[in-house]
């Protein structure tokens, strides 16, 4: 099997999750959906085009370990909806007009609690289930020139460096990750030599404590979060130490 290697290092990531009331929180490590938006934006391709993000997502093969841990943080926002600026009609990023209609809430003022991981370095195998455009080598050349600027999980949330740190082969995407060199960081050490890590369920002989059920698909046409699989994580050995 032939991967990418990714390197997600940025001050801020959010990868998502099922909100709770008006807490937007973020999974443990990065989905599918996050996956195929990345890649989309680096390809250029728009929200309207759901059904072809959506047949690349369902393509994506990932597994994901934190080389540096990072640290979870809250984000409070607050927003006043009675202002009248408000009151009238927006502008959206897909150029409709939007404005809230019906009920109290409308004019009321609410919180948002938006969790994030802090300071933390990930690294990701990441292959495709068969050999259709995109390709490995054209996502490879999308990532070394993206059409868009590349986020994780949310627009505020830039990456620190290149996204892309190459390829590698292996049995599976977990045997490439265990041989890719844990990141050094002398501003953010890593503590001890195992690494929290989440691949595939069919992956690997994994104990049944170790399998657990996610959603982190995206029905990319109607824009909202579906799917359900199964995925293991668990602890896993640095390949090698590097400068």
């Amino acid at each position: 099997m032939d991967a990418l290697i990714l390197r997600l290092d940025a001050p801020l990531m959010s990868f998502g999750g099922v909100i709770v009331d008006h807490h937007n929180v973020t999974e443990r490590f990065p989905g599918l959906s996050l996956f195929a938006g990345l890649f989309a934006n680096a390809l250029g391709w728009k929200h309207g085009e759901g059904e072809k993000i959506g047949a690349l997502q369902d393509r994506l093969i990932v597994a994901s370990r934190w080389d540096i841990e990072p640290e979870a943080i809250i984000d409070y926002h607050t927003v006043d909806l009675g202002q009248p600026k408000m009151r009238e009609k927006g502008w959206t990023t897909r150029g409709e007009p939007e404005h809230r209609d019906g009920g109290n809430a409308k004019f009321g003022t609410h919180i948002r609690l938006r969790h994030y991981w802090a300071n933390g370095v990930l690294t990701t195998a990441l292959a495709l289930r068969d050999k259709t455009l995109p390709n490995l080598a054209t996502l490879e050349a999308a990532l070394q020139q993206p059409t868009r600027p590349l986020f994780f999980g949310r627009k505020t949330c830039l990456p620190n460096a290149p996204v892309l740190m190459g390829s590698a082969s292996g049995d599976d995407v977990l045997a490439i990750l265990k041989t890719i060199p844990r990141v050094q960081c002398p501003m953010r050490p890593a503590k001890g030599r195992q690494m929290a890590a989440r691949w595939p369920a069919e992956t690997g002989d994994n104990r049944e404590d170790q399998l657990k059920p996610i959603y982190d698909q995206r029905d990319w046409k109607n824009q909202w979060h579906a799917g359900r699989r199964m995925v293991a994580e668990g602890l896993i050995e640095e390949a090698s130490s590097c400068s």
